[in-house]
């Protein structure tokens, strides 16, 4: 290979490695429990700055929960975001999905009930937990009132099964007491038959959905 084409190779491969460092470091994580992960997931990935949303299970002590047993182990339900940091802070995030949320409800979300839907934010890190807070007690002065979501330690993520994930958007059928639908249409009917939106906006008002573009839930 003649040595100006080895030189451009060589160039080529940095310039490959350094895109790859980019991007490593432009990616941040965020563990949200918002109940249902199913919705929580639906509303974060409207977010263009949101590169991913995997649902599952996190703060229990056992290992490898399934739906079947994950409150049981002391686990709830959760929603890992990937996001660029480029695009959107943890803080703006966090401000994001307590508005998305009845932050006053500290024993389940809307019509699912019990510790496993109860909400929570896991920072991963110092700098995210001191981020949270901060954005909870500005959320808490918009509000004009406590909020009862606690930051709560690191949590290992174990993704939830495979037919729970992008639930809300699946065209694989299910059956219903209305006999077979899509899963996304399950999802909608679930999300509007548990009162989850009209909750929302009658904690936060104006502010409910703040940051999530309307393309419908």
């Amino acid at each position: 290979m003649p040595r100006s084409s080895s030189l451009s190779a060589i160039a080529l491969i940095a310039s490959g490695l350094a895109f790859f460092q980019t991007q490593a470091a432009q990616a941040e994580t965020a563990i949200f429990a918002g109940g249902c992960f199913w919705c929580v997931e639906a509303d974060l990935e409207k977010l263009s700055a949101v590169r991913d949303v995997v649902s599952g299970y996190a703060g229990g002590n056992t290992e490898n929960p399934t739906y079947k047993n994950y409150e049981r182990g002391g686990h709830r339900e959760v929603v890992k975001v990937d996001f660029d940091e480029t695009k959107i802070s943890y803080g703006e995030l966090v401000g994001i999905f307590l508005r998305t949320i009845d932050v006053t409800d500290n024993g389940g979300q809307f019509c699912d009930r019990g510790y496993g839907y109860s909400s929570a934010i896991h920072p991963l890190d110092d700098a995210q937990a001191k981020a949270a807070k901060t954005e909870i007690a500005k959320a808490e002065k918009s509000l004009g009132r406590s909020i009862v979501t606690p930051v709560e330690g690191p949590a290992l993520f174990w993704p939830a099964e495979d037919y729970h994930q992008a639930y809300y958007k699946s065209n694989a059928r299910t059956l219903t007491r209305f006999g077979y639908v899509t899963r996304a249409e399950a999802y909608k009917g679930y999300r509007k038959a548990c009162g989850r939106d009209a909750r929302v906006k009658a904690v936060w008002g104006d502010e409910a959905f703040k940051g999530i573009p309307k393309t419908g839930s």
